[in-house]
C-alpha cells in the first residue's frame, strides 16, 4: 500500500475495511481481527495507531519483531483455512507502524478455535448460524437444496407427482419401480429427494404435498402497484402463491400475463395483439428465480408490476465469483444442484446457462442488479 493511500485511510478513521490497534499482545485477538476481514470483504489492520483518536503512536523495533512472529504463528496455527495477508512496515514522520492487508477469503468461512467472526462496521461480530450455512454453501461445502427438512418422512411426498417426473426422466427406472424390482425409498435416496428417510429441501419444494407448511418462507409474493413505486397506497391486484415448483411457476406466469396488456401493432383491428413483455422473457426469469435463488435466506421471491416495468426479485446475491457481465455472457455456477437437475424435467429449463442470453437477445433493455447489501438479485423488464 502506498504511503499517500495509507495516510488517507488513517485520516478517514475506522470503517468496515480499516481497523486501528495501538498494539496487540494476544494471539487470539489478532487472529479474530484477521479472520473477520477474511470472512467479510477484506481490509487493512494498522498497528501503531490509537484506535480511539486515530493518532499515530508508532511501534518500537522490538514490538515489530514480536508482532511479525505473532502474525506468522497466528496464520499457521490459529486461522483455518490458511490466509495469506501482506505485511509491511511503514515509517510516517519517524513513527514505525505495521500494516496488515487481508484479502477477502476464497475459502470462507474461516474460524479460530471453532469461532467465526465477520466485520460489522468498524467492529466485528460472531457470524449467525444462517450466515454460516450460506458461507459454507458459497464455498461449496454445503448446498441448501440437499439439506434435510426435519420431521418429514415419505408420507410428506406427493408420489403421483414423483411418478410423473420419473416416467419422463427415466422410463427404465420407472418401469422397475412399477414392477416392484426397485424400492421407492432407494430411488428417492439416489435422487437426493430424501436423505436419512427424510425429505430434502429439493424433495419438499418439488414433490411435497404442502411445501410451504414445512418451509413457510419459500413462496412467491405478487403485487401490481398502482404507480411506479412501492410507496403508493393502492394496488391493482396482488396474490401470494404457494405450492410445488410447478405450481409456483404456472401461477406466477398467469399472474403476470393476466395483468399485462396485449398491444395492437398492426393496422388491422382484427389482428392479434402482441404481449407488451415477451412470455419467453417472463418464463426464463421465473425459472431463474426459482432454481438459482439463495435458499439459506428465509424470504419470498417477489414479483412487482408497475405502470412502467416488471420486477422479479430473488433472495440472495449472485453466488461466488459470478458477476452481471458473467451471466450476460452465459456463465453459470450451480447454487442448487438437485433443483437444477430435477427441474430439467419439471419446468421449461435446459440447465445450459443460456437463459439470460436469450432474454437479452429478445430485449436488450432488460436490466439486472446484483445488490450485495440487500442480498438480492433483481431483474427489471420495461413495459
Amino acid at each position: 500500500m502506498e504511503t499517500l493511500e495509507l495516510l488517507e485511510k488513517i485520516s478517514n478513521g475506522e470503517d468496515s475495511y480499516t481497523q486501528f490497534k495501538e498494539d496487540i499482545t494476544n494471539n487470539d485477538k489478532l487472529a479474530y481481527e484477521l479472520m473477520a476481514f477474511s470472512n467479510a470483504r477484506g481490509g487493512v489492520l494498522i498497528i501503531g495507531i490509537a484506535d480511539r483518536t486515530g493518532n499515530i503512536i508508532g511501534l518500537s523495533v522490538a514490538d515489530i519483531g514480536r508482532l511479525n512472529q505473532m502474525i506468522g504463528s497466528v496464520i499457521r496455527d490459529k486461522i483455518k483455512p490458511l490466509i495469506y495477508p501482506i505485511v509491511t512496515i511503514k515509517n510516517i514522520s519517524g513513527n514505525k507502524i505495521l500494516v496488515i492487508e487481508v484479502s477477502e477469503g476464497i475459502s470462507k468461512p474461516y474460524d479460530v478455535n471453532g469461532v467465526y467472526y465477520t466485520k460489522a462496521g468498524s467492529d466485528k461480530r460472531i457470524i449467525s448460524q444462517e450466515e454460516l450455512r450460506r458461507l459454507f454453501a458459497e464455498s461449496k461445502k454445503l448446498y441448501a437444496d440437499e439439506e434435510i427438512v426435519n420431521g418429514t418422512n415419505i408420507t410428506d411426498l406427493n408420489q403421483q407427482l414423483f411418478d410423473i417426473y420419473l416416467e419422463k426422466a427415466n422410463k427404465n427406472i420407472f418401469s422397475k419401480l412399477k414392477k416392484g424390482e426397485l424400492n421407492l425409498a432407494t430411488i428417492l435416496e439416489n435422487q437426493m429427494i430424501m436423505k436419512n428417510n427424510q425429505l430434502t429441501l429439493a424433495g419438499n419444494l418439488i414433490f411435497g404435498i404442502k411445501p410451504q407448511q414445512l418451509n413457510p418462507s419459500f413462496f412467491i409474493n405478487c403485487c401490481y402497484f398502482n404507480g411506479n413505486d412501492t410507496s403508493v397506497n393502492r394496488f391493482i391486484s396482488k396474490q401470494r402463491i404457494k405450492g410445488t415448483f410447478e405450481k409456483l411457476y404456472d401461477d406466477s406466469l398467469r399472474f403476470i400475463t393476466s395483468n399485462l396488456q396485449n398491444k395492437q401493432v398492426e393496422e388491422n383491428f382484427n389482428s392479434n395483439g402482441v404481449p407488451e413483455i415477451s412470455h419467453e422473457i417472463i418464463g426464463e426469469l421465473l425459472v431463474n428465480a426459482l432454481i438459482h435463488r439463495d435458499y439459506y435466506i428465509n424470504s419470498s421471491i417477489k414479483i412487482f408490476i408497475f405502470h412502467n416495468r416488471l420486477e422479479i426479485i430473488s433472495p440472495g446475491k449472485l453466488t461466488n465469483s459470478l458477476t452481471i457481465e458473467n451471466i450476460k455472457n452465459g456463465r453459470s455456477i450451480c447454487r442448487n444442484p438437485i433443483l437444477d437437475s430435477i427441474c430439467e424435467n419439471i419446468l421449461p429449463y435446459s440447465g445450459y446457462g443460456s437463459g439470460i442470453k436469450r432474454v437479452l437477445s429478445i430485449n436488450p433493455d432488460v436490466e439486472f442488479i446484483n445488490d450485495i447489501n440487500k442480498e438480492e438479485f433483481k431483474c427489471i423488464i420495461p413495459r
